[in-house]
């Protein structure tokens, strides 16, 4: 994936401007569509919920009408089963009454039902069936099958006397408010008969629909997904039934008869029953769907002018810089003629900012034809000052040979600390001028110590006294060059130098996760805090080597990074230690 974007920058870096400019373009136009696209997305969702809040609170209307109505007829069903005179004329009915009084007390039972039943639009018929399985009604005759009725007489028994709700179907096409009638007299709630009331629904929700106004829209009303209302679908309806169709929002669009719909459903409180409502998509939408196609006609015509646009404007913004590239290319041939150039510049200067770059290009190459032949004669005398300062370099090998010859007449005159100064002030003075790599090893380094050491026990004698504590492991480790060996220079003329007994100077090491430390010590007269912090500065001048602290700590951060370094630890009487950071990690010598 890292390769792939890299590969796709430098594709993009080695394209021509013009190409970078239409591409910046046609970005900015893609960015534009696709927020303008979803910004439409969001609004039409945003409209989808408004229509859903708009139909649901239609819907709710609608079945919290025929709710009301059906609440109504319940009211009137408990009234005529309480009704005094119904309820004496049921308990005057039982087996030891005459026939002709049965048939006359049902007809009274009758009568009374069609008082009650007369002024209600809503009923088709009322039924009272007396203890002994005869019933009274009043509207018109049921021709529900035996095995209907007695599962109406099995309903109204499980209510108690409260109404039981049964739902069309096809062979009765009513829906049905069944429920006992019991003696209320003494509260004795004895089974007087059961009433039954066939209700038209289809008329309670055809006049609730016109005054709801869901007139351009369907309605569906279903009981335990067992649909209750339409019972069949009249020609040019939907299909759509919630016995196939569930929704898992609150709304959902669907495909039915080769259109699309807008559907709704809530669930009432009273009966428990569910109401959707099924609205034609299209003749809520066409005014967006049309302005949704028309926003994005129009912006597809925009992007394609302003790409014609962008590539004229890419040309023209290109083309001189393409002209002035040609005229770069024939000056890096060698050719400095400008006659071509003033000639182009002379029909039509540009006083944009590639028309001062072509006007600084041709002054530049004027100015550089003019030099040509003084810097020529100049460098013909920069090469002979340069081979005459090559001749009068001292050979360092002169001195090398001479330091030799002095060792072998030291020891050939028996004189073996001279031998030792000499062998290490030549191993010193290689180490100096030898400048090809920038880090060595640890062991390289000792090695520079150990020399220097030479030379200074020879001078200070028992008032040095050296030791150093570094583990095999730790010597392989890189270190930058002329590190340790001033940090030792610094001892011997900031303790040893100021002490009158001997002066101990130690070199060890410890190792943390991933960092060797290696201490250089000594149990000199140490400094104050506040010399210490501006030693620590860099601050503080050097009587040394002239390799002071700060240029120690700029080499080993330049080579290993800011984490390493040096840590500066002192104080009056107690001695001075500095630590020298570097990484517990083998590296490349040339850094």
């Amino acid at each position: 994936m890292k390769g792939f974007s890299f590969s796709l920058k430098q594709a993009y870096n080695n394209l021509k401007i013009k190409h970078k400019v239409f591409a910046l373009l046609a970005l900015i136009m893609g960015v534009c569509f696709l927020t303008t696209h979803f910004s439409l997305q969001y609004a039409y969702s945003i409209y989808d919920e408004q229509l859903y809040s708009q139909s649901s609170q239609l819907l709710n209307l609608s079945s919290t009408g025929i709710e009301n109505e059906l609440k109504k007829l319940d009211r009137l069903s408990y009234t005529i089963a309480t009704d005094q005179q119904i309820q004496n004329l049921l308990l005057s009915i039982h087996d030891e009454t005459p026939e002709f009084e049965k048939y006359r007390l049902r007809a009274l039972i009758a009568d009374k039902l069609i008082r009650y039943a007369g002024y209600e639009k809503y009923i088709f018929s009322i039924e009272v069936v007396d203890r002994l399985g005869q019933q009274a009604t009043a509207g018109q005759t049921s021709s529900a099958a035996a095995a209907k009725q007695q599962f109406i007489l099995d309903e109204a028994a499980e209510g108690s006397g409260g109404t039981r709700w049964i739902i069309p179907d096809t062979q009765d096409p009513h829906l049905i408010a069944a429920r006992e009638i019991r003696n209320y007299q003494n509260l004795e709630l004895n089974r007087l008969g059961t009433m039954t009331v066939r209700i038209k629904l289809d008329a309670i929700v055809e006049d609730v629909l016109e005054r709801a106004e869901l007139r351009y829209g369907e309605i569906r009303i279903a009981s335990d997904r067992h649909v209750m209302y339409p019972l069949r679908l009249d020609h040019g309806a939907t299909t759509y039934t919630p016995e196939e169709q569930t929704l898992g929002e609150r709304y959902a669009i669907r495909q039915l008869n080769d259109r699309r719909y807008f559907v709704t459903q809530i669930k009432s409180d009273y009966l428990g029953w569910t109401y959707h409502s099924v609205i034609p998509f299209d003749q809520i939408f066409t005014k967006i769907i049309l302005m949704k196609n028309l926003l994005f006609a129009g912006f597809l015509v925009s992007l394609l002018l302003v790409m014609a646009l962008a590539i004229r404007f890419a040309k023209g913004l290109t083309q001189p810089i393409e002209d002035l590239i040609g005229r770069m290319k024939q000056v890096q041939k060698g050719n400095f003629s400008l006659a071509d150039m003033e000639a182009a510049e002379s029909a039509a200067p540009q006083m944009d900012e590639v028309g001062q770059l072509r006007r600084t290009f041709r002054m530049m190459v004027q100015q550089i034809n003019e030099l040509i032949t003084e810097n020529y004669a100049k460098q013909l005398t920069i090469k002979e000052t340069q081979f005459k300062a090559l001749q009068a370099q001292i050979n360092p090998h002169f001195l090398y040979n001479t330091l030799e010859s002095i060792n072998w007449l030291a020891k050939a005159n028996g004189q073996p600390k001279i031998s030792q100064m000499v062998e290490a002030l030549g191993f010193l003075l290689r180490s100096s001028v030898n400048i090809k790599e920038t880090l060595i090893t640890v062991e390289e380094e000792l090695a520079i110590v150990i020399n220097y050491i030479t030379i200074q026990k020879v001078r200070f004698e028992e008032r040095l006294i050296f030791e150093m504590q570094v583990p095999a492991g730790a010597q392989s480790l890189l270190i930058p060059k002329l590190t340790l060996q001033p940090l030792l220079e610094n001892c011997i003329h900031y303790a040893l130098e100021t002490m009158l007994e001997p002066c101990h100077i130690r070199i060890s090491c410890r190792t943390e996760p991933g960092r060797l430390i290696l201490i250089v010590r000594d149990n000199g007269p140490g400094v104050d805090t506040e010399t210490l912090d501006r030693i620590r500065r860099g601050e503080s001048s050097t009587r040394g080597s002239g390799i002071g602290l700060k240029n120690i700590e700029e080499r080993i951060v330049l080579a290993f990074g800011e984490a390493y370094g040096l840590k500066l630890d002192s104080a009056p009487g107690g001695g001075f230690s500095v630590s020298v950071i570097i990484p517990d990690e083998k590296r490349d010598r040339h850094v």
